[in-house]
């Protein structure tokens, strides 16, 4: 069974910062994308940033400079520390896997976590 479960989340005020970690199991690490969307009620899933072998890092535009994408695969976990954090980022974050010949867009998603909450707020 392949899992994936997110850690992290939580309330922080605007100029904060959080990170969030992501434990996978039951995949080969190194075979997959890994990385983080996020969703507000309301609107489509978004994604924000992954990092992969073939491909190395990717992050939306929105937050690069701010947000950066790390892994550890003798842990098996992704993290994705976020600095100087805007209300705007506030949403839940779901971690997701998508083998490396595939694109980290939504609907090519192999595997999900259950998200984290994150609200940014003062």
């Amino acid at each position: 069974e392949v899992t994936l479960v997110e850690s992290g989340g939580g309330l922080v005020p605007p100029g904060g910062s959080l990170r969030l970690s992501c434990v996978v199991s039951g995949l080969v690490f190194d075979d997959y994308a890994i990385g983080w969307f996020r969703q507000v009620p309301g609107k489509e899933r978004e994604d924000i940033s992954y990092v992969s072998i073939p491909d190395g890092t990717y992050y939306r535009d929105s937050v690069k400079g701010r947000f950066t994408i790390s892994s550890d695969s003798a842990k098996n976990t992704v993290y994705l520390q976020m600095n100087n954090l805007k209300r705007e980022d506030t949403a839940v974050y779901y971690c997701a896997a998508v083998e490396s010949d595939g694109d980290f867009v939504e609907n090519e998603i192999d595997y999900w976590g259950q998200g984290t909450q994150v609200v940014v707020s003062s």
